[in-house]
């Protein structure tokens, strides 16, 4: 009873767009989109190479996930008060967050790196010893992806361009 309940009752909501009315969801929604977007432009500055690719990848300056827990946190915050226990939950779940993408994610893609590398010497030795080269690119596998995780200084910008959007968004919403 309760299942049916609260599914009908979820998709009444969505069905009446409230979800959308939600600040803190849609701050959230925002900075992520923009810290993906801005990637580019921060790209191409730096390498004078346009990549669109990185839109929609993992890692790089700002971190989009900072940017995401950071306006989730500061919105929260701003409509509840930060003596509310939504808020200490908003602020554990976006340090855990960014702790992960400046440790765990960051150590694997570093890890990804040497692993691309002993491959590639790998393949190198077997393109001496065989006909490696003869094989089109289709039979060779993908690289593992290196930019998993941040650097501290990609999620302490990740974390400021989050905490300026939920302003910005309180200031127009």
């Amino acid at each position: 009873m309760w299942y049916t309940t609260s599914t009908s009752l979820f998709m009444k909501g969505c069905l009446q767009m409230e979800i959308f009315s939600n600040i803190p969801l849609m701050t959230a929604l925002f900075a992520v989109f923009f810290a993906q977007f801005i990637k580019i432009p921060i790209l191409f500055l730096v390498t004078r190479q346009l990549d669109w690719k990185i839109f929609t990848s993992t890692g790089g300056m700002p971190s989009s996930h900072s940017a995401a827990v950071t306006a989730l946190t500061t919105a929260v915050g701003i409509e509840y008060g930060v003596d509310s226990t939504i808020f200490a939950v908003a602020v554990m779940f976006a340090v855990i967050t960014m702790y992960d993408a400046t440790g765990i994610r960051f150590q694997a893609g570093q890890q990804a790196i040497t692993i691309n590398k002993m491959r590639n010497d790998l393949n190198l030795f077997m393109q001496e010893t065989r006909a490696w080269a003869d094989k089109n690119e289709d039979q060779k596998i993908e690289e593992l992806k290196t930019l998993l995780g941040h650097k501290p200084s990609e999620v302490f910008v990740g974390a400021l361009t989050g905490i300026a959007i939920a302003f910005v968004f309180q200031l127009f919403v």
